[in-house]
């Protein structure tokens, strides 16, 4: 299968802080690749460099085969991109703010017309096309940004936290349109901090730390790996020792660290252990495996953690 984005050794440092080290990603046409990574981790600067919009102070990107360093404008013929700022024109109407990037993509005469209506109609926003779009809602803003970096079907995606800000309705039409392009053949970079959409596009991951990628697979393998069910129990005072083994005391409360699939026998066999002593519980916490929870484990973060990546500082 031809590589559709390749990314070697890619470094960046702004000032004495190096964002990213070394970072090396392949992604292959039809593939959906997540990219997580606490805040400042480094995504958007990744996301930046590999469409051409911030040069790298080390590595390489090719985009369809072509080197996008010394060849910028044919890579970004075969790319599109939504960043998380919107750039939509809000005095123009919707299909003004599409029939220009289909125009700016090399797209000509009636196919313009054609592909804005069928994007549209993707997306939901038929009925809006003659609306300015000053006028749409946040979710139909979001909507339209993603349209506007999808219009020339492109080899390579890029969407950074597309659906920040969108409604329900918003973030299943955009989610579609994404499932629907991999189908097709694009490669799909997707950032983002909803966990559960990259659950329900089936996406792969890269884990981004400190500038560095420390994991990647399937969501399967990361979860197997990474992460499993616990059953928490929480006390007033000191957790009691339990004489089953499978029970790990951490101050106040209990933690099971067996492999169960079912938590339902492992609760039920504690509190039956805990005796008198379960008239102290003040709390009980399912945790089942899942990719939040491997993230967690992998980083020793939640995804929201550490402050904002040094993107402002980037010198104009």
């Amino acid at each position: 299968m031809t590589t559709v984005l390749e990314i070697e050794g890619v470094s960046k440092k702004y000032g004495d802080h190096e964002v990213l080290i070394g970072v090396d990603l392949v992604v292959q046409p039809g593939q959906i690749l997540g990219l997580l990574g606490a805040n400042g981790a480094g995504k958007t600067t990744l996301v930046s460099i590999a469409a051409g919009l911030r040069t790298a102070d080390a590595g390489r990107v090719r985009i369809a085969g072509v080197d996008a360093v010394s060849n910028p404008r044919e890579a970004q013929s075969h790319m599109g991109i939504a960043p998380q700022e919107l750039g939509i024109y809000p005095t123009l109407t919707v299909a003004d703010n599409l029939g220009l990037f289909a125009r700016l993509a090399g797209m000509k005469g009636p196919a313009v017309r054609q592909r804005v209506e069928q994007v549209a109609e993707l997306l939901g926003l038929t009925e809006k096309l003659k609306k300015q779009a000053v006028t749409l809602s946040g979710g139909q803003k979001r909507r339209l940004h993603t349209g506007m970096a999808i219009l020339h079907r492109p080899d390579v995606l890029f969407l950074d936290e597309p659906t920040v800000g969108a409604d329900v309705q918003s973030r299943a039409g955009i989610l579609a349109v994404v499932r629907e392009l991999a189908q097709q053949g694009s490669a799909v970079v997707y950032t983002t901090h909803y966990m559960t959409e990259l659950e329900q596009l089936d996406a792969d991951i890269a884990v981004l730390q400190r500038g560095r990628i420390v994991a990647s697979g399937t969501i399967d393998e990361l979860v197997a790996r990474h992460s499993s069910s616990k059953v928490v129990l929480k006390f007033d005072r000191s957790a009691p020792h339990l004489a089953d083994g499978d029970w790990t005391v951490d101050g106040n409360t209990l933690v099971s660290h067996a492999a169960a699939t079912d938590l339902g026998p492992s609760l039920v066999g504690a509190l039956t252990s805990l005796g008198p002593a379960a008239a102290d519980l003040t709390g009980v916490e399912l945790r089942r495996a899942s990719l939040e929870n491997a993230f967690v484990a992998i980083t020793g973060d939640t995804i929201e953690a550490h402050g904002e990546e040094l993107k402002d500082v980037v010198p104009a």
